[in-house]
């Protein structure tokens, strides 16, 4: 009775916000997930200047300070209520042995172990977990946990930044590259004249609307009955239930540019060619295939999607976000994303370049379509007409449907330091869709850390995975080297 009493006392029940539709989406049952960040530090662990870091940081955020009221709202629907936090009871730090055989595996079977505890619905949904562990790419190990439903993956990430100061100059926030808008009419403006602006515009607004039908007919033809060809990357129905296994490996941003520059090409283009390459090289291992021209077409036969979130809420500034937790500001956070059905050209490629060729044919045509605008709109729809269960039955649906889920999210230019801590790599995932495999992307520095999130009971071998797509890397910039397609600067 105490308890309840303390309970009450430490709610604002002024101060509450109904959840949005994409959250109660994923505080469904069949749908539970979470977002992992492990961040490697340089140095030893430091518990109390991460617990008083984060009490003038992530815990004055409205999400990170409220507790999900599940019955309790506005005609029994979910809400999220604003609670006194105690950071303390968020910060965990496991009894580690100090002379741990094998610290990698060992951070590895901690995650994993992670994915299957489910976060106390007692008090806001986040945790972080800092590992006095000694691993290949770090001094110590910490882990953040976040539910899905405080927000989507880009927002969080932004989020996640504004808790962190450069290493140079402990004032100042990272700096993050701004993605430039590529594709529109507007990007013509000055280099044509009216008429000749008039008709190019048309002509996108034509392309647009064309475009989107056909994507918002594959979507319903996906939710009907159109399912990605049986791959040893499906998953199996329970997936999501399944413990998963988080690996990474660190790649040369270097590098990367590198082949960006010299195929003229964007760094998304890039990263999904290689995906697209890395993915080709483990299929073939898993068939046990030989580059032949029968097993080439045999691979090109294959439907393999990735069933991608885009955000469509405006990106706000890592400084707004310092400024909000700052200020304790009240603004509006949360889910809001559309879907995006994406294709990968797989196939046993002589000329490695071909897969950054057809990656790049897959993204500007999806630049040109508004199919993540119409599939927010469609199961808000029916989540409005048919209630919470049928909008979980159709989502899901679409998830069993394709392959594997796929990101690639911009981070900081330099260093920078998360409460005292220095940091090495930020390697962010997510786990409890129904998916086997999640490929995640982050750049940070002069990196990209590449993450692999699998169900080893369909991808017994995510190591190898890595190794693939690290692979792949290599084999394309030698490709452009020797073929002199990029002149080193001097």
């Amino acid at each position: 009775m105490g308890g309840e009493k303390n309970k009450t006392r430490d709610m604002v029940e002024e101060e509450e916000e109904p959840l949005s539709p994409c959250s109660r989406l994923f505080n469904s049952p069949d749908f539970n997930c979470a977002i992992i960040v492990t961040m490697g530090c340089k140095v030893k662990g430091n518990p109390p200047a991460i617990i008083e870091g984060l009490k003038h940081t992530l815990a004055n955020h409205p999400r990170f300070s409220s507790i999900l009221d599940m019955k309790n709202g506005k005609k029994g629907k979910p809400r999220w209520v604003r609670t006194k936090v105690r950071v303390e009871e968020h910060v965990i730090v496991p009894d580690i042995e100090p002379n741990t055989e094998n610290p990698d595996q060992y951070l590895e079977d901690y995650i994993s172990k992670l994915t299957t505890v489910p976060l106390d619905l007692s008090k806001p949904l986040w945790e972080i977990h800092v590992l006095c562990l000694k691993t290949s790419n770090a001094e110590s190990i910490g882990i953040l946990k976040i539910h899905h439903s405080l927000g989507d993956g880009m927002s969080l990430m932004s989020l996640f930044l504004a808790c962190t100061r450069k290493t140079s100059d402990p004032e100042a926030l990272p700096t993050v590259a701004v993605q430039k808008k590529q594709f529109g009419p507007s990007c013509y403006t000055g280099f044509f004249n009216k008429i000749w602006w008039l008709f190019v515009g048309l002509w996108f607004i034509l392309r647009l609307v064309f475009n989107t039908f056909i994507d918002v007919l594959m979507f319903a033809l996906t939710i009907c009955f159109l399912r990605d060809t049986e791959t040893p990357l499906l998953a199996k129905p329970g997936s999501e239930l399944k413990p998963k296994k988080f690996v990474y490996r660190i790649i040369s941003f270097d590098d990367v540019k590198l082949v960006k520059n010299a195929m003229n090409m964007t760094v998304n283009d890039v990263l999904l060619g290689v995906t697209q390459a890395g993915l080709s090289r483990y299929l073939s291992r898993r068939y046990d295939q030989e580059a032949t021209p029968k097993s080439k077409d045999l691979m090109r036969r294959i439907r393999l999607r990735s069933a991608i979130m885009i955000n469509l809420r405006p990106n706000t500034g890592i400084e707004a976000l310092a400024d909000m937790m700052a200020k304790k500001s009240k603004c509006k956070w949360g889910n809001l994303f559309g879907y995006i059905l994406l294709p990968f050209s797989l196939g046993l490629e002589t000329d490695p370049l071909e897969y950054l060729r057809r990656a790049k044919v897959t993204v500007d045509r999806k630049k040109q379509s508004l199919e993540a605008v119409f599939s927010m709109a469609f199961f808000k729809l029916i989540l409005k007409v048919m209630g919470l269960k049928a909008s979980v039955v159709l989502v899901r649906k679409v998830i069993h449907s394709t392959t594997l889920s796929f990101s690639n999210v911009v981070g900081p230019k330099e260093e920078i330091t998360f409460h005292g801590h220095p940091l090495s790599y930020i390697a962010p995932s997510v786990f409890g869709h129904p998916h086997a495999l999640t490929l995640h992307f982050q750049s940070y520095e002069n990196k990209v850390i590449i993450s692999v999130t699998a169900d080893p009971t369909v991808i017994p071998d995510p190591h190898k995975m890595c190794d693939d797509l690290v692979e792949s890397l290599k084999l394309i910039k030698s490709s452009v080297l020797e073929r002199g397609l990029y002149e080193m600067e001097v």
